[in-house]
């Protein structure tokens, strides 16, 4: 994977964790992936396109967002979603599968070489009870399953974000626990240069001091948390209710066979 020219196409296809939400400007959101391209502009003539929707799942990336890009004749793709998948009860893993291996083939047909991740655990950075966290995990990494399986089959640049520490520190995340904060978008797009640095991609280090972002205070971040966060947490709270208290029986069940105890059931 080595771009032979000065001229790159880059086009960013993902959820609210590509388009930016986290590290606000007075432009509005910016975000890792837009880090990434200022730093390849020091290398290359970019032509960057942010096609991201918050809320995207696998499903309305190949449907919505992968129409758009392959119109663009992307060099270079980054495709990170799925994880919203995870967080709804109709999660499907053959379908996530089908999703993200029908775009990643697509975009590399027609000539696009790939960025993707490998998520770290969400449960941890979300503070979710035991019960629930494992379940989420097994989630996670039936996704990343599939991340695998397509760096297998068409290469590219992978990232794995479990692999750093800093992933799971506070200040890496914005007050939701959702979003990386301007500080955890620096990270993360001076990691994905380095990816890309290894498979010949290059570009100047993206720096980690503030710099554009909007500082909230804690009077914003509570009113983001009440017009935004806490109704995105009731609208995912009743979708997924009913699987949680499945998946926390069932864990319960589980953890009583181990121990040899018989599980009993309601009437």
């Amino acid at each position: 994977m080595t771009c032979a020219t000065r001229e790159l196409r880059y086009v960013a296809l993902g959820d609210s964790l590509t388009l930016g939400i986290g590290d606000l400007t007075t432009s509005g959101w910016r975000g890792w992936a837009a880090l990434l391209a200022e730093s390849l502009t020091s290398t290359y003539d970019l032509t960057f396109h942010n096609l991201a929707h918050a809320g995207a799942t696998t499903t309305h990336v190949r449907d919505r967002q992968l129409p758009e890009a392959l119109a663009l004749r992307p060099q270079l793709a980054s495709v990170i979603v799925g994880v919203n998948d995870t967080m709804r009860s109709s999660f499907d893993a053959d379908r996530v599968r089908a999703d993200l291996f029908g775009t990643a083939e697509k975009l590399t047909r027609a000539g696009a070489d790939l960025l993707m991740v490998r998520f770290h655990d969400h449960s941890r950075v979300f503070g979710l009870p035991r019960l629930l966290a494992g379940p989420m995990a097994r989630r996670i990494e039936a996704v990343n399953g599939v991340y695998d399986e397509i760096h297998a089959a068409f290469g590219g640049a992978y990232i794995d974000l479990a692999a750093s520490p800093a992933v799971y520190a506070r200040e890496a995340w914005s007050v939701d626990r959702l979003h990386p904060s301007e500080l955890g978008h620096r990270l993360l797009a001076r990691t994905c240069a380095e990816g890309l640095g290894a498979v010949g991609v290059r570009s100047s280090p993206t720096g980690l001091e503030r710099g554009g972002g909007i500082v909230l205070s804690r009077r914003a971040e509570l009113a983001w948390l009440a017009t935004k966060g806490v109704p995105w947490l009731g609208r995912r709270t009743r979708d997924l209710a009913p699987w949680a208290a499945r998946l926390a029986v069932g864990e319960v069940a589980a953890m009583l066979r181990r121990r040899g105890a018989p599980a009993t059931s309601g009437s």
